[in-house]
């Protein structure tokens, strides 16, 4: 039953927060469906607004809209794929399985990937897979020169910013089709589909409506993405350990952040500020991360950073882990 907690219980550490926060680990099933359902209106018909709207100003609008609505939705399936929300629904799987190609994030690679980021969060042996590499400033001086500029080219703002480009077409699907064109044949779909449909739009209405109805709503939204994923574990204060001393819930609480957004931003990004909470249990759904956060004291005082410019310039310029020092730092 969830606000079970007294006020005046021990504090609890390791396995014991994690089966203390079960209890906000239940799926509500007729939410979940009302969020998928509004957001997809939604989503659809800011597309819709792209191209019928009449007045160029207002297409720009329902541009920005549709990229945000792609983010909310994206939050939605990154819960599904965790199991959060609609376990054992073959009407979701269906659906997800669709979101998963449409927004150049399938199934195959996503679940695999995020699932080592999640096991892995802020090792210092993490090899980069569903993360930003990092390394320590000791071992980034051992590169050469060529795996300097690639390492450092990687953790770029330019790199990150660009995630529509760099991330989502290139790492999520041309690099995995690469590698294993038979595991990752949702990749080839994903590809297929996003610049046939894309090809259409031009097709149909010019380089306007390209740029509009979906160059931009995906820059947008993968963007967005790319770069919340990295301020989540790359931020002034997070800690990286070695596989000896590291530990599931001290990363969680050290190492994850907690984005302070206003209330219009959080609902786009479906709660994703709360991160720190979905560390603790990734089965959690997005709706009921606040109430954890507020009914959990081990959740209250998480490291912290904003969308802000001054916030969001210090976390990408942040480029190594200095042991000597404790903490991230430049070059």
């Amino acid at each position: 039953m969830i606000g079970t907690e007294r006020p005046n219980r021990k504090e609890l550490k390791g396995k014991e927060l994690i089966l203390f926060s079960k209890q906000f680990a239940v799926d509500v099933r007729w939410k979940s469906w009302l969020h998928v359902i509004s957001t997809a209106i939604f989503l659809i018909t800011a597309f819709l607004g792209t191209y019928f709207s009449p007045h160029l100003a207002l297409k720009a609008a329902f541009s920005v809209l549709f990229g945000l609505f792609i983010v909310k939705f994206f939050v939605i399936y990154h819960d599904f794929q965790h199991r959060a929300i609609f376990e054992k629904s073959p009407l979701a799987d269906m659906i997800m399985a669709v979101f998963g190609i449409f927004v150049l994030a399938p199934t195959n690679v996503w679940k695999r990937t995020h699932d080592h980021h999640h096991n892995n969060n802020s090792k210092l042996s993490n090899s980069g897979i569903g993360s930003y590499p990092l390394l320590s400033k000791e071992d980034y001086y051992q590169l050469s020169s060529k795996l300097k500029f690639r390492y450092l080219a990687t953790r770029h703002p330019v790199t990150i910013l660009l995630g529509y480009l760099t991330l989502f077409i290139y790492d999520f699907n041309i690099r995995s089709i690469l590698k294993n064109p038979v595991q990752h044949w949702d990749s080839v779909v994903a590809l297929l589909f996003h610049f046939g449909f894309g090809y259409f739009l031009f097709y149909i209405g010019g380089v306007s409506t390209l740029m509009l109805s979906w160059v931009i709503p995906f820059m947008i939204a993968n963007g967005m993405g790319s770069y919340l994923f990295y301020a989540q574990h790359n931020f002034p204060g997070a800690t990286f350990k070695d596989n000896k001393t590291w530990n599931y819930t001290g990363a969680a609480l050290e190492s994850t952040s907690y984005i302070k957004m206003n209330p219009v931003l959080a609902w786009f990004t479906g709660n994703i500020g709360y991160h720190h909470v979905h560390h603790v249990n990734h089965h959690i759904p997005f709706y009921k991360l606040k109430l954890a956060m507020r009914q959990m004291p081990e959740l209250q005082k998480p490291k912290i950073t904003t969308l802000h410019p001054r916030d969001v310039i210090a976390c990408l310029k942040l480029k190594v882990w200095d042991p000597e020092k404790g903490k991230m730092t430049g070059l």
